[in-house]
């Protein structure tokens, strides 16, 4: 990456965090994948059960290889699910985590966390129940305010990953958000995270890459 461009990237990370930080969340930002597993490692203190929400990011970046690898029998990953009823019940055990991984669809220079979900488990695991929630996101992922992060996840993250999941929906065809009313709809829960009562329970992790969709 340009070395300048580099630097703008950083600084927007900076500011980002500050704001996280003022609404009680935790921010770091790690330079190198290495960087960002040895950081994991040590915010994971005596835990007992860890699982993560869909996410791209989390594959991408090692993070769910690392958990099976390194945590194998406490962290619980939804991919190993040999059916619908396990992968449901999985989805409640998450709420008596002690840390739950996760990613975000936009975070705003507010220091805001926006979210659109179809499920709910992600967001809902996001804003209670897990004793500490760690979301991994590349810089992409900043916007400047919860209208831009609105666009981005209609425009951007939500078609794609109706086309990723090879889900039949109008956004998939059209390339942005229709509004629809399909069954196969993936955006059903909005969700904006703002100022918290538990001060740091969430830890933003940035990475310098373009991550997820």
């Amino acid at each position: 990456m340009d070395t300048n461009k580099k630097a703008i990237i950083e600084k927007r990370i900076e500011k980002t965090i500050s704001a996280l930080e003022k609404n009680k969340m935790k921010g770091y930002y790690v330079k190198s994948r290495d960087e960002l597993l040895s950081l994991i490692d040590s915010l994971i203190r005596d835990d007992k059960l860890i699982t993560s929400g869909g996410s791209m990011t989390l594959a991408q970046t090692g993070v769910i290889d690392h958990l099976n690898s390194k945590y194998s029998g406490i962290f619980h990953d939804r991919a190993a699910c040999k059916s619908p009823e396990e992968t449901q019940e999985l989805f409640r055990k998450a709420y008596y985590s002690d840390t739950y991984f996760v990613s975000s669809n936009a975070i705003t220079e507010n220091g805001e966390l926006y979210n659109v979900d179809g499920n709910g488990n992600r967001v809902s695991a996001m804003i209670f129940g897990p004793k500490q929630v760690i979301v991994i996101a590349g810089y992409d992922k900043i916007v400047t305010d919860l209208d831009a992060a609105k666009e981005r996840v209609e425009k951007i993250a939500a078609p794609a990953n109706a086309l990723r999941l090879g889900l039949e929906t109008p956004c998939s065809v059209s390339g942005e958000c229709m509004h629809c009313h399909s069954d196969k709809r993936i955006c059903c829960s909005y969700v904006t995270l703002g100022q918290q009562r538990i001060p740091d329970r969430i830890k933003v992790i940035f990475l310098g890459e373009e991550l997820g969709l």
